[in-house]
């Protein structure tokens, strides 16, 4: 798959830390406005301004599982391992990862860098490999890309209840400590699911979506559970469960029926809802596991705007990104960021794409 967009992203415009450990609000983010080749610069806060009324806004409200847990195997080596999604057949996505300098690398999975000295041929990622975890066990069956393996999880009970008692938020080099679950929920976050936060949302505090009502800016929902994102750079994404309710597909075309806009909070709820258009370019009430990648060859017919984060160079997001503004806008706007010096990450800023 060819990138869509690189670029030199400095290491100061990580956010390393949420908005509220500067005595802030979650709404009092940055947000990058793009209509074209336009730009202009706001606080979140401002989104219901932006926005007219008789437009849509559809949220994911998909809630962050606690996905990170320790590990070791059998050889007592220590380990992290990131669950990420669950498949059809009942079998897990994971990320095994090694513990480094209070952070995490990823675990080899072949090749001649393996742990141990006795698997160079190999590395030590390989099927039928134990990860112990507390009170279970995820066997490693297949390798799925360069980092994730399909497992199968034998754990006390369903998989989100023993993540919720025994494991914590994923994080990653670029944020300086843990933080509680919470700090990775969504206001409206209401079905536990994803591995990391759709955090496009983040910024979607109560007061913002009071305000949104109040000028008569719809909301909806969908729900579609995220994976781990650390495989995101030039590769496409991996079948994630969407489900789109009747009430929001048949509110998604009475809003455009009437003239107004279908802004998707995040590329997760583009995805769910371009999983649902039917033939004949309408989004219909759908659910199941979507494979679908979005990119500049496939025209984007559910959703008009995009409220996003600011991507990593190559990320596959870019792509979709591309699909709705265009690569030349697209380049702008990142040229844009990047002098105004806004953070990246789920801690980050935001950005808005409209027509």
């Amino acid at each position: 798959m060819t990138a869509t967009l690189d670029f030199h992203l400095p290491d100061e415009l990580a956010a390393r830390e949420p908005a509220e450990a500067h005595g802030q609000k979650r709404d009092e983010v940055r947000l990058l406005l793009s209509r074209g080749a336009s730009v202009s610069h706001h606080r979140f806060r401002e989104l219901p301004r932006l926005l007219d009324a008789g437009d849509l806004v559809v949220v994911n409200n998909s809630a962050t599982l606690p996905a990170a847990l320790d590990a070791r195997l059998d050889d007592g080596t220590r380990l992290v391992v990131h669950v990420s999604t669950e498949r059809a057949d009942g079998t897990w996505l994971v990320e095994p990862r090694r513990p480094v300098a209070g952070t995490t690398v990823p675990f080899p999975l072949g090749g001649g860098d393996g742990l141990h000295d006795g698997d160079r041929d190999r590395g030590p990622g390989r099927p039928g490999l134990r990860l112990h975890v507390d009170g279970g066990v995820l066997t490693l069956l297949r390798p799925y890309t360069a980092r994730l393996w399909s497992a199968r999880a034998d754990v006390p009970g369903p998989m989100t209840a023993y993540l919720a008692g025994h494991g914590r938020p994923i994080r990653y080099s670029y944020t300086d400590r843990d933080w509680p679950l919470e700090t990775y929920q969504n206001a409206y976050a209401t079905e536990p699911g994803s591995a990391e936060m759709p955090s496009a949302g983040r910024p979607l505090t109560g007061r913002v979506l009071a305000e949104l009502a109040g000028r008569g800016v719809l909301v909806a929902p969908v729900t579609l559970h995220t994976g781990v994102a650390s495989a995101e750079v030039d590769e496409p994404p991996y079948p994630e469960w969407f489900a789109v309710p009747e009430t929001t597909a048949r509110l998604i075309g009475s809003v455009r029926a009437a003239g107004g806009r279908v802004i998707a909070v995040g590329t997760t709820v583009v995805r769910a809802l371009e999983s649902a258009v039917d033939a004949g370019g309408q989004v219909r009430a759908a659910s199941g596991w979507t494979d679908l990648v979005i990119g500049p060859e496939r025209r984007v017919r559910a959703v008009d705007g995009l409220l996003t984060g600011l991507h990593e160079p190559r990320a596959s997001h870019l792509r979709m990104l591309t699909a709705i503004a265009g690569e030349e806008a697209l380049r702008v706007a990142y040229d844009e960021a990047l002098r105004g010096r806004y953070l990246w990450h789920e801690f980050g800023d935001v950005h808005l794409l409209l027509p």
